[in-house]
């Protein structure tokens, strides 16, 4: 079964990573000469082996259901679902879980944050959680092609695994004493992030090696879901650069 995928970026993606896989690609035949995007889409696609179809914008539309095409959209394989016990946990492995995060402008945000960031895995709960969808991928800018993608039965019960596995389980939580700046991050860890408005839930926390809250000086008391990730993700990145050059925590 294909999954549909639409906008520049998310089917360029489609196309680098699944090439003649792909059942098709479509571009929107009526920008196609006013376009130099949609022009370089449908030649990239040609090179990669996919198969290119050139319809009117109500064609995309009626394919698209709604989401956003940029006059561009394909249908690709169904994303790989990795068991979180299949997935290696190396000395510098770092995890993005979600607990039950259930916008998807936000979940492919989120997505997009870790792949770019070299996170290992990216996990969240079967239930209460935004679904993959179109607008998913789309939000993630592609970034979801190149993901490793866990669905768990139950959140807590995966952090359980990850800690058993030596991975430092990290809970956001504004209400936290501990600056992330001030946690010890350099090793495997598992950031784990919150819904916006409700935060992490409180079996979740139990569920925790640590909790710690992002310093926060302006009017504004919290974050949503993708920029609190961003940030924690930069943060250990930052850490982590900065023990191999022998820099003090700040």
């Amino acid at each position: 079964m294909s999954r549909l995928v639409c906008g520049l970026q998310p089917v360029r993606e489609a196309i680098r990573v699944h090439g003649p896989r792909l059942e098709l690609v479509a571009v929107d035949v009526d920008r196609r000469g006013e376009s130099p995007q949609l022009e370089a889409l449908a030649r990239f696609a040609r090179d990669r082996g996919a198969l290119v179809h050139e319809l009117p914008r109500a064609g995309l539309d009626k394919i698209a259901r709604g989401v956003r095409h940029q006059g561009a959209i394909a249908l690709a394989p169904e994303l790989a679902i990795r068991p979180l016990e299949d997935v290696p946990m190396k000395a510098d492995a770092l995890v993005v879980a979600l607990d039950e995060v259930q916008d998807p402008q936000n979940f492919g945000a989120v997505i997009r944050s870790a792949v770019a960031m070299g996170a290992t895995a990216v996990v969240w709960p079967e239930h209460r959680s935004a679904p993959l969808s179109p607008a998913t991928f789309r939000a993630s800018a592609g970034a979801v092609e190149h993901a490793t993608l866990c669905r768990v039965p139950s959140l807590p019960g995966a952090l359980d695994v990850l800690r058993s596995r030596g991975v430092v389980t990290v809970g956001l939580d504004a209400s936290a004493s501990t600056a992330i700046h001030r946690a010890e991050l350099h090793g495997p860890v598992a950031l784990i992030v919150g819904a916006e408005g409700k935060g992490l839930r409180k079996v979740v926390k139990h569920a925790c090696t640590a909790l710690v809250r992002l310093p926060m000086q302006g009017p504004i008391e919290s974050l949503n879901a993708s920029a609190a990730a961003a940030i924690a993700l930069y943060e250990t990145l930052r850490q982590r650069e900065g023990a191999l050059k022998g820099a003090p925590l700040s």
